[in-house]
């Protein structure tokens, strides 16, 4: 375990996850923000663009990365290659990429990435290097459907639909994330082809030992923050049986919990926690899963990783409450 601070930098600075990474570091006990990265607004202080951290810090937006002992790297899809290669890092500093770049191709210039699904591969991730951090829609699914795939249990197609906040479009406007789209609407986009389904079915087959169908339907959803997935496939099994299993699986695991009652979205917002409820309908088993997009689905646990990167406890800077009312 580090006894030193932990030195941090951002690149891509101004976005949505780099702010609840922020919110999140500036409160961890073993880290030291060195560097906050954003080609576009060098200079300017960080909290022209993260209003909700005006008097938490005098941070200013850079365009070095310093000499950090870990970068997270919160750049647009794609772009994270372009950093690691035009830009020059201390040998010892480690990497968390928020973005998709690694997950389906984790080999990059002799840097292995590992999968940051902290709570199924916790093992891997300990003490690591190079970890590509999960996306939100993959992270709420997976996590739904892990115990299922290990306990081989799988034997059908798997069907999800599943609503993401206003947040998982990011920070850049587009027609469908303005307020006059978004407000009081709700619409399906990329039905059975969105970019998370590759890293969940990469997953799926690491824990079931075979290629399995999913069949994702995405929709953007006229609240803020979140992720509510539902997620059904055949299943013999009594929902009794499969929710032990279940919490059986997920015992050691700090954020995730499997609840006997109905749950709903708000119990998680604001919160590195998912929730899981399992029921049971003429031969299917139907599991619902929560996450906030933004912390369970991004910085919160890349923040956890981070911690089992370096030695720490994995809960550190993470304990935060829903806003349930």
């Amino acid at each position: 375990m580090t006894t030193e601070k932990i030195k941090v930098a951002i690149a891509g600075g101004t976005g949505y996850t780099a702010g609840e990474l922020l919110r999140l570091l500036i409160n961890h006990p073993q880290v030291e923000i060195c560097s906050v990265m954003s080609t576009t607004s060098a200079g300017r202080p960080i909290t022209d663009f993260h209003r909700d951290l005006l008097g938490e810090t005098d941070l200013k937006f850079t365009d070095n990365p310093g000499e950090p002992d870990v970068v997270f790297l919160c750049l647009g899809h794609g772009l994270s290659r372009e950093f690691l290669t035009t830009h020059t890092l201390p040998a010892h500093c480690k990497v968390v990429d928020l973005g998709q770049d690694f997950r389906n191709t984790p080999d990059f210039e002799g840097k292995h990435f590992v999968y940051g699904l902290t709570d199924v591969f916790k093992d891997e991730i300990d003490g690591c290097d190079y970890l590509a951090n999960p996306g939100c829609f993959a992270t709420c699914i997976q996590l739904g459907l892990a115990p299922l795939a290990a306990m081989k249990m799988i034997q059908d197609e798997i069907h999800v639909t599943a609503i993401t906040g206003a947040t998982g479009a990011g920070r850049k406007l587009s027609e469908t994330s303005h307020f006059p789209y978004r407000n009081d609407n709700i619409s399906v986009y990329k039905s059975f082809s969105h970019q998370h389904l590759e890293e969940i079915g990469n997953t799926l087959k690491v824990l079931s030992g075979q290629p399995q169908t999913v069949n994702f339907v995405p929709m953007r959803g006229d609240f803020t923050r979140g992720i509510f997935a539902s997620i059904y496939t055949r299943c013999t099994a009594p929902a009794e049986e499969v929710t032990s299993i279940y919490k059986e699986y997920y015992k050691s695991s700090p954020f995730v919990f499997v609840s006997d009652a109905p749950i709903s979205l708000k119990e998680v917002v604001n919160t590195n926690k998912c929730l899981l409820h399992i029921e049971s309908h003429n031969g299917y088993i139907h599991i619902t899963s929560i996450i906030d997009n933004l912390l369970k689905g991004a910085s919160g646990q890349a923040v956890e990783n981070m911690n089992l990167m370096f030695g720490l406890e994995r809960t550190t800077a993470l304990h935060l409450k829903a806003n349930a009312f």
